[in-house]
């Protein structure tokens, strides 16, 4: 693997979109961490769909988008360097042998070869923005299962925020007003995990911010791709453009 980053570049500063489990590629020097190929289609090694979203949603915006190339098997640029499920030893009943045994050593080469890299590029797309002197708001994109053990989960979308709402209430109000969606506000999961991904780029730095979820099941084709795609695409600049955002946020074309 030579860069373990897609950088999509956008001349568009206002927005910056983040996707840290679009891959679930891993390099053959790691033996696909002793899996069958099977389980590498599962969403315990990627977030189905997220990627395709997140690329139509750069081309729609004309902005940057920052996209893993590695699995989260491998390791997960959404937890802080001392998360417990930085490196999954068990994920959704699937024992990960190649996790297994970690040792430290291995543990400090892959946050070196991955996880690191991919963080850099997500503060240097940050950085790149406000030398151009627009501060941008950062939406992360992943998916979720339709069932989470044996209980089926009703939202078709989900945002997901811990103490700063500027961008994620105006995001859920506005998809909520579509009328066809069941909106999770903080669910299925919940965005107040310290040092996850936007925490590290979001709240340390003061940037509005937000992490859409998706279920898997609405985004596994390129059609669902595409409808969820163009529509957030839309959402998204219309929200920006709000004067709750403006002082900080003034433009995202």
């Amino acid at each position: 693997m030579d860069n373990p980053v897609e950088v999509i570049l956008g001349t568009a500063r206002g927005v910056i979109l983040l996707c840290d489990h679009a891959s679930n590629a891993i390099p053959t020097r790691y033996g696909a961490l002793g899996l069958p190929p099977g389980q590498l289609e599962r969403h315990i090694a990627y977030d189905i769909g997220a990627a395709g979203v997140t690329r139509i949603m750069a081309a729609r915006l004309g902005c940057t988008a920052v996209l893993s190339r590695f699995s989260r098997l491998l390791i997960d640029p959404n937890r802080g360097e001392d998360d417990p499920t930085l490196i999954m030893r068990i994920s959704d009943g699937a024992v990960i042998p190649g996790n297994a045994e970690m040792t430290e050593a291995e543990r400090r080469e892959r946050l070196a070869l991955f996880y690191a890299p991919y963080h850099a590029a997500v503060s240097a797309a940050i950085d790149a923005s406000l030398a151009a002197g627009v501060s941008p708001v950062l939406v992360s994109l992943h998916s979720f299962t339709p069932v989470w053990r044996g209980m089926a989960r009703p939202w078709h979308a989900g945002v997901l925020w811990d103490a700063d709402d500027r961008l994620a209430r105006p995001m859920i109000d506005a998809m909520r007003a579509w009328g066809d969606v069941e909106v999770g506000d903080n669910e299925p999961y919940s965005g107040q995990l310290h040092g996850d991904c936007m925490h590290r780029h979001g709240t340390s730095r003061g940037l509005a911010h937000a992490l859409i979820e998706l279920r898997q099941d609405l985004i596994a084709d390129e059609a669902g791709q595409l409808i969820w795609g163009e529509r957030l695409a839309d959402l998204i600049y219309r929200v920006v453009k709000t004067p709750r955002l403006d002082a900080l946020h003034p433009r995202c074309d």
